[in-house]
């Protein structure tokens, strides 16, 4: 089969907003490469490893690419694109010098060739994420495994934001909480944090395909009975009467990692959701975005205990008062 591929040259801190606007393009799938500068360190903390060269990359910037159906009016989706990534300049967001390429792959050549890149990966003291395709052995019986295939929904733990969340996750969890997880793609916070201990964990998603993969990656971790997976937003939740939810509101932790435009619109129903002393884990925060975030966590009532910081990325660590 073939598939019209679009390759966008762009920022680093665009790529969350980009990626979202292929999406609902109606994108097939979804690639992302970030910079492989020499300039930037690779973290070995939990004697992670690289059987990789560094891309070339340059530093700041990334490439994205999305895969369309050989029969869509590739110019029409050019067309839609380019004036959203235009845009982003009015929220201050800087897609740098953008650059668009278009041609036709085969499925094979990009269905399953990324899988090569995606090895094992230690994020935190406890949690290494393994690809459903990998063989793996723990190093302790404090290491705990998820296993993971992400398939076109985002969160594989590669990204800042995904490995900046679990360490937070496993910094805030004690053992016992019932949790929202908020914008789950493909369920990987969700399911480390039953891994790290949370009782049960209601995870929600407006997007079918990560709601999908959310639920095949919680079958592969045997975690059907401790995860409930909802297509749906917050509000929706907050106001719905549903035996079927897996938690009783409020809870004890919220966790999004999400675009700040788009933490920014639910705030106030993240307060609503927890209970007096509640944590909410506020991710995805490129470092521009960080005085209006904590303004506006503040102002809804939240008190900021601490910001967790990953290159360029951040996440806040927010208690309800």
């Amino acid at each position: 089969m073939l598939w019209n591929e679009i390759t966008i040259h762009t920022s680093e801190e665009a790529v969350e907003m980009i990626s979202n606007f292929l999406h609902e393009a109606g994108a097939g799938g979804v690639s992302i490469e970030e910079s492989g500068s020499l300039n930037k360190p690779r973290d070995t903390s939990y004697g992670q490893w690289y059987d990789r060269p560094l891309n070339d990359i340059p530093e700041g910037q990334a490439v994205i690419k999305g895969y369309f159906a050989e029969d869509v009016d590739m110019d029409n989706i050019r067309a839609q694109i380019e004036p959203r990534v235009e845009e982003l300049k009015t929220f201050d967001i800087d897609p740098g010098e953008v650059r668009y390429e278009l041609k036709t792959v085969n499925e094979d050549d990009w269905a399953n060739a990324w899988k090569q890149y995606f090895k094992p990966l230690r994020v935190s003291e406890r949690l290494t994420i393994k690809p459903t395709w990998e063989d793996y052995e723990p190093a302790s019986e404090d290491e705990k495994i998820i296993e993971l295939d992400p398939g076109m929904a985002f969160g594989t733990g590669t990204h800042p934001t995904t490995s900046l969340c679990l360490r937070t996750l496993e910094s805030v969890i004690q053992g016992g909480e019932e949790v929202i997880d908020v914008g789950t793609g493909s369920g990987i916070l969700a399911i480390g944090a039953v891994k790290l201990g949370a009782k049960h964990v209601l995870a929600l998603d407006l997007d079918p395909v990560a709601v999908s993969s959310a639920r095949e990656n919680t079958r592969l971790n045997g975690l059907e009975e401790r995860i409930t997976i909802k297509e749906s937003d917050l509000l929706s939740v907050l106001h719905a009467d549903d035996p079927t939810l897996g938690i009783k509101l409020p809870v004890k932790l919220v966790v999004a990692n999400i675009l700040a435009e788009i933490i920014l619109l639910f705030i106030d129903d993240v307060y609503k959701a927890l209970e007096p002393g509640g944590t909410y884990i506020a991710s995805g925060i490129w470092k521009n975005k960080e005085e209006v975030v904590e303004n506006a966590l503040k102002a809804a009532g939240f008190e900021i205990a601490e910001v967790c910081r990953d290159e360029d990325w951040l996440a806040f660590v927010a208690r309800k008062r």
